[in-house]
This record gives C-alpha cells, structure tokens and sequence, in this order.
C-alpha cells in the first residue's frame, strides 16, 4: 500500500492537471487514481481555505483514509505556496507516504512537515514559510479503517 499512496499522491493533486478533477454536484472535487487492485479517491471541498479526505481502496473495500483542513494566511498570494505544496507532494518520502517530506526549499519557501505514527495510525502538520514568517498550515490525520 506505501507504493500505490506515492503513486496515487504523484497522479493526484501534485500534478496540479485540474483537467482531470471531476467537479462534484455538491460543490467538491475529486481526484481519483487506480493502480491493480488499489484506487484512491481524494475528496475536497475550497480553494481556500480547503478541507478534505482521501481513501484507498483495496478489491473495491475501503482500507484506509486521510482527513486534512489546510490554508494560505491572509494578504498572501496563493500561488506559489500552492505550487511549493504541489512540489512538496510530489516529493512524498516512500518510507512513510504521508503528504511531502520532512523538509523542502524552493526559493524563497520552506516546506516542512512533521507527523506522529506510521500509515497505519497518524496524525501531522505541514507548513510553508517565507523569509521566517508562516504563510500556510495545514492538518491532517489518519490511518487504517475497518480492520
């Protein structure tokens, strides 16, 4: 399952390919991605700020599942915290495939992301700054469902 949750996170938002979201009636959008067995979908609501979830599924059986609430500070320009979130995701540390690294700059922004647990049973914050300052936080918790 840690192979198909980096797979599934490089496909998904990372790509930053809106093209292939699907617009839901309720006003949320999702991402889906489907390797063998496994298929992800990852469900939010926003723009900004934004909250959401993603599940995998195993031979069509939810196994696990992800909740995250996350937003860019007022006054700031959200387009390149979201492209350093985007780059940052597509970096998920196979180890532990939980959103990005621990630690990423790009420019002017740092990514950083720290969590408790393993995919089993987490829970984790990620953050980017900009010259010292925070610009964006988010939250996000999760693990194994229906064991």
């Amino acid at each position: 399952m840690q192979e198909f949750l980096v797979a599934a996170n490089k496909a998904g938002y990372a790509t930053g390919n809106e093209n292939d979201w699907v617009k839901q009636a309720d006003g949320s959008t999702t991402i889906s991605f489907e390797q063998g067995d496994f298929l992800m979908h990852d469900n939010f609501f926003g723009g900004e700020p934004y909250g959401g979830r993603m599940v995998v599924f195993y031979q069509k059986k939810a196994v696990w599942m992800m909740v995250y609430y996350g937003f860019v500070f007022e006054g700031v320009d959200t387009a390149p915290v979201y492209a350093m979130l985007r780059k940052a995701l597509s970096q998920m540390p196979a180890s532990c495939p939980l959103r990005g690294p621990h630690s990423i700059s790009d420019k002017d922004l740092e990514y950083t992301n720290y969590w408790e647990g393993d995919i089993l049973k987490f829970m984790g914050e990620e953050q980017i700054i900009r010259n010292d300052e925070g610009v964006y936080k988010a939250t996000y918790a999760g693990g194994l469902i229906d064991v």
